[in-house]
């Protein structure tokens, strides 16, 4: 990064400045605004100058075109804070047409700030441009300020009046600074239109694309809300800077039926927000959420926690909420025949690209990493590399989760309901064969839902199956009667002495706390491998210190024990002190 701080006075157009036109991007170094000015240098034709809060530009690796301009006088940056009129003159002053995509951080809470900003400095902005007698403002709005909180749009055009219900002060002092700006029209000259895009997101979102990776790091992350079904529209970045310069071209050729208005602009591939969610995710190697979970257990659990004064930050889940649970598509016809709007990177491609540009915020699992490099990790060599692995160690999290439900619920029957093993057996088959006697006798369509039937074909066993269970029977059985012939023999006493432990542990488990044991190896086992898969390298150092410190600890013990005691140890204990000592 290079930090360039370039004034107007400074700037010095290049040669072509006779044939160029002058603009200004206030904004300049927003996330729409730096789009809008890497595609206003490529087409050539324009010298542009660049406005914002901060006093120096600085400039990223992937901005060598912008460096050139600067360089060459094709660029300049102004230092502009719209709340000082002055500032902005002395940056619009001799331009043909101005930008407006100045961006407010929501962070800042302050009611203040937001209204000198947003409000008043609309007022400064258009104030500048009648006095510097430029031909063109375009404004970019959010098309939240036509969103009413809670309530569905579909196919929305720019005869819907803004929202009543705002969902921010932030939205609704955008409303206020558009309807200035629109109303500022064709006076002293100045044409004015606006800009409304919806769910913008790119390289360089600070919004969007952060929201999603916090949601995917949270608790939540699991969890679809709503029905999941709801479209809503997302506008590529690129393709709202395309937007601005279809408006000014339009503008340039003097269309009444385009200044003083607004235009909706998006990709025109209305999707749903869940699926552009997991899209982002999968790309940035999160999990997908996959449990749908209704509104108002969300809007109940959120009430209880601001009630309780958790330490948790509920606003992303709002955010979401509220992107979520409500259709909002909407109908570009008006930008596509007045200002010849269509998008030039499909909605596809630039998730592909957002993607690319937010590898830093990748999520880098254990798995992937085994994956990728081609490795094996322990946990996997453990569990043998095979359907067991892939269940503990959570490869689909549907497929496990389905397990260790049915294990649980297997546990729940055998072991807490009281019962006997021979009695849960009995209830469980006669449960079993009522409800396959249900599944056969009930219609097959009820009130419009649908009973599919149990097929036979599902209770019917091949010849090949019997014959591979009863070999397995065979093996087992041989096996066993080979092992115990070879314990009577006296011809494996490690294998005879390790059962006769495994036979007593289980006997002294089943005696006090089977039920306990079985329940706790079952949490145990779909937790302990995946989490040491996950962590395997800080275990693995963990258990490497404690055997240091327990070998140094026993060493220390040899060294100061009594000569008394030393002497009667066993004659390889004798030789470890004697080592030490030497």
């Amino acid at each position: 990064m290079s930090g360039v701080k370039m004034a107007t006075e400074n700037a010095t157009p290049s040669s072509t400045a006779d044939e160029s036109k002058i603009c200004v991007v206030l904004g300049g170094r927003g996330f729409i605004g730096r789009s809008l000015v890497a595609r206003l240098l490529r087409l050539g034709n324009w010298i542009v100058r660049i406005a914002d809060s901060t006093p120096s530009i600085l400039l990223g690796s992937d901005e060598s075109a912008l460096s050139q301009a600067l360089e060459s006088g094709r660029a300049s940056y102004y230092q502009v804070d719209v709340r000082n009129r002055d500032q902005i003159v002395k940056a619009v002053e001799g331009a043909l047409v101005v930008f407006y995509t100045n961006t407010v951080d929501s962070s800042n809470g302050d009611f203040y700030f937001y209204y000198t900003t947003i409000v008043q400095g609309v007022k400064n902005v258009i104030n500048a441009c009648k006095d510097c007698k430029v031909k063109q403002l375009i404004h970019n709005s959010p098309a939240d300020i036509v969103f009413e909180s809670g309530r569905d749009i579909d196919k929305g055009d720019e005869s819907k009046v803004y929202a009543g219900k705002f969902g921010s002060v932030v939205t609704d002092l955008n409303a206020q600074a558009e309807g200035l700006v629109l109303r500022a029209n064709d006076i002293d000259g100045l044409l004015t239109c606006s800009i409304r895009s919806s769910n913008v997101f790119g390289p360089g979102d600070k919004q969007l694309v952060p929201l999603l990776v916090q949601m995917a790091k949270s608790v939540w992350a699991k969890f679809i809300i709503g029905s999941g079904k709801k479209l809503t529209e997302f506008t590529y970045v690129e393709n709202v800077a395309h937007a601005n310069i279809c408006a000014e071209e339009a503008l340039s050729s003097k269309m009444v039926s385009v200044s003083g208005k607004a235009y909706f602009i998006s990709n025109l591939e209305p999707l749903n927000f869940w699926e552009f969610n997991s899209s982002v995710l999968d790309g940035l190697g999160y999990q997908r959420p996959t449990i749908k979970l209704p509104d108002f257990v969300v809007k109940y659990f959120i009430l209880v926690g601001k009630w309780l004064h958790l330490n948790m930050d509920f606003t992303f889940v709002q955010k979401v909420s509220d992107l979520s649970l409500c259709t909002r598509t909407l109908d570009c016809s008006a930008a596509k025949k007045h200002i010849g709007y269509s998008p030039i990177i499909s909605l596809q491609e630039g998730i592909t690209l957002t993607v690319e540009s937010f590898s830093h915020l990748a999520q880098v699992s254990t798995f992937t990493k085994y994956k990728d490099s081609g490795e094996q990790s322990k946990a996997d060599k453990i569990l043998g590399s095979g359907k067991v692995a892939d269940i503990l160690l959570w490869r689909d999290e549907t497929e496990s989760f389905t397990y260790f439900l049915s294990l649980a619920l297997f546990y729940y029957w055998f072991f807490l309901l009281g019962r006997t093993f021979i009695s849960s057996v009995a209830m469980l088959l006669l449960l079993v064969a009522v409800l396959l006697s249900f599944n056969c006798f009930l219609p097959a369509n009820i009130f419009g839902m649908s009973f599919p039937r149990v097929p036979s074909s599902y209770f019917e066993i091949s010849e090949e199956t019997v014959r591979t269970s009863f070999s397995i029977m065979g093996y087992i059985w041989n096996s066993g009667c080979h092992l115990m012939g070879s314990f009577a023999r006296g011809e494996d006493w490690h294998t005879f002495i390790m059962m006769v432990a495994l036979l007593y542990s289980f006997k002294m488990a089943a005696t006090h706390c089977l039920t306990l044991s079985i329940g706790c190896a079952l949490v145990v086992a779909f937790n302990a491998f995946f989490i040491y898969e996950q962590y395997e390298e800080e275990i693995d150092g963990v258990v490497t210190s404690l055997f240091i410190y327990t070998r140094k600890s026993g060493r220390w013990l040899l060294m100061n024990l009594p000569r008394p005691l030393a002497s009667r140890l066993p004659d390889r204990f004798i030789s470890v002190q004697k080592t030490i000592l030497q």
